[in-house]
């Protein structure tokens, strides 16, 4: 079965192959760094490390670019508060959320670029949007005229019928199901960063970044466009506005978005005191790999609840992972069991099954706890053979190239004030009665080779070789 993925605008699951055979296009909207992206941000972007891992595995080069917006109008009401440049302000945020990615493991696209650095490209195509006749001049601002574009809503599924004709926004970001005609540049403020155009001193909208930025590195139809569902209007159905009617041609080819994240099953706010970023998990003693694990674990279009049992649970998962992988690697008999050859054959196919179907991770897990349970079988009863250790290994590695949890990101031995922190934050755990935190503590100090043990007057620790 060849890959098949989701197309939101055709709203169905298709074969998906590079248009030209051989390298995919792959553009994704990145973060506005007005802040420390959240774990729903974070959900967006593991899912197109997925993607990226997966497109790879078929065979397929990548060409995979990432904006990242530098100027909107949070960012410019946040600077200024700050009493910085958009420029100063942003780039803490553009390093943190690569720090970020690096700490989840998340492979970074052939190029990631601040839209501020294409605004000569932006200038360009909303010259070209003009020349066609699909803009118009309001105080200082240049506007998109929807109406000039008959198929505006082919994403969505937007109605436009009822729309008002001028009616205008300003703004970046606005409501659902509120078609206007939107800002391509913004006429120069007072205190605003400003750059010259033939339309006069302005700035760009926020639609038009993404637009320019992917034309401009990946040519005008691109094979795959990925983001949040919450993207489709107005930002996407805006892209396909603007890119078509500069050039007269399809945009994007598939059109691929995650869902939402829920937390306890309900929206993430501040208010709701349940709004986490990747920092604050990490600060309450959770590992990378958990939070990527749990991440990964729900198909990308399916709403992911995230709960501190479910990441609990991700941390037992890949325990069992380490474990079996430790067990595979200890002397047996000479010789291979064919039915483990076969089991590890199994594997492979469901687990290619289920990321075939429009990249299933919940199948292609699966398959790959089936394999373990049922190969821990084999070893239990003296049926597993020292050339079966390359079977085992074929279905970790496979999984592995994908989900990225089961090597450890310490190399070597822990160091031991690491060990000591984690101790005293497993101790105040403890006191807080929070007993599943710290037992999380103590299982991951275990798979990281180091073994603690509780006596009456706290707590001692030994390396596990040692």
């Amino acid at each position: 079965m060849a890959l098949q993925l989701y197309n939101t605008l055709t709203r169905r699951q298709e074969e998906f192959q590079p248009a030209d055979g051989e390298t995919v296009r792959v553009y994704s909207c990145g973060p506005t760094v007005y802040n420390y992206v959240h774990i729903g941000n974070l959900r967006t972007f593991a899912f197109q490390d997925v993607l990226r891992r997966y497109l790879r595995e078929c065979g397929w080069k990548l060409d995979h670019v990432m904006n990242i917006t530098d100027v909107d109008d949070k960012i410019i009401r946040n600077a200024a508060a700050a009493g910085q440049t958009i420029f100063d302000y942003t780039a803490q945020y553009r390093k943190a959320f690569l720090e970020d990615c690096d700490t989840l493991r998340l492979e970074r696209p052939e190029r990631i670029t601040p839209a501020t650095e294409y605004i000569p490209q932006m200038v360009d195509l909303i010259g070209k949007m003009r020349d066609r006749g699909h803009t118009y001049e309001s105080e200082g601002s240049t506007y998109f005229r929807i109406a000039s574009f008959p198929d505006y809503g082919k994403l969505s599924r937007i109605d436009t019928h009822g729309m008002k004709a001028g009616a205008r926004v300003d703004q970046d970001e606005y409501e659902k199901d509120d078609a206007r005609d939107f800002a391509l540049w913004k006429a120069a403020r007072e205190g605003e960063p400003a750059w010259d155009s033939p339309f006069g001193r302005g700035r760009p909208g926020w639609h038009i970044e993404c637009s320019a930025m992917a034309m401009a590195s990946l040519g005008p139809t691109l094979d795959i466009h990925t983001g949040g569902v919450d993207l489709t209007f107005p930002h996407h159905e805006n892209e396909i506005a603007q890119s078509e009617a500069a050039t007269g041609k399809p945009f994007v080819r598939f059109w691929v978005h995650a869902e939402h994240l829920l937390v306890d099953g309900q929206k993430m706010s501040k208010s709701l005191g349940n709004f986490y970023t990747l920092r604050d998990l990490l600060e309450k003693g959770y590992q990378p790999e958990a939070i990527r694990f749990l991440l990964v674990s729900t198909p990308h279009r399916k709403q992911l609840n995230f709960t501190f049992d479910g990441l609990q649970g991700a941390a037992a998962a890949i325990e069992r992972l380490r474990n079996f992988a430790r067990r595979v690697e200890n002397p047996y008999p000479d010789g291979r069991n064919q039915d483990v050859k076969r089991l590890a054959d199994e594997a492979v196919e469901a687990f290619h099954a289920g990321m075939n179907d429009d990249l299933n991770t919940a199948q292609a897990l699966a398959a790959a706890f089936d394999f373990i349970r049922e190969v821990n079988t084999k070893i239990d009863a003296g049926k597993f053979r020292d050339g079966n250790s390359a079977d085992a290994w074929r279905v970790l590695d496979l999984f592995d190239s994908i989900f990225d949890v089961l090597r450890s990101d310490k190399e070597g031995k822990v160091a031991e004030e690491e060990i000591e922190r984690l101790i005293a934050q497993r101790l105040q755990a403890r006191r807080n009665k929070d007993f599943a935190l710290a037992d999380q503590i103590r299982d991951q100090l275990k798979a990281d080779g180091v073994v603690l043990e509780d006596y009456t007057g706290g707590t001692r620790w030994h390396y596990a070789d040692g």
